[in-house]
């Protein structure tokens, strides 16, 4: 078993390429870090994370449509 060093949990990293989120069936948004690094209750990023990637690239020139308006309907 590994040793967990206690955390101070800060504002989440969005702008991290590890952190993700999305909502399920029941329409809770669900947030998670790929590496785990995150304190769960409240979900939180650590200070300093050694694990702090930023995303290499953006929703630039993106669209995003709710099923009901769809391009084409």
């Amino acid at each position: 078993m590994g040793v967990r060093l206690a955390q101070c949990g800060v504002a989440v990293r969005e702008d991290c390429r590890h952190y993700s989120t999305r909502t399920v069936a029941s329409g809770e948004v669900v947030q998670r870090c790929r590496v785990d690094a995150n304190e769960t209750a409240p979900f939180a990023c650590p200070e300093n994370c050694l694990f702090f990637e930023p995303r290499s690239i953006t929703d630039a020139g993106w669209q995003r449509f709710d099923r009901d308006d769809e391009p084409g309907e």
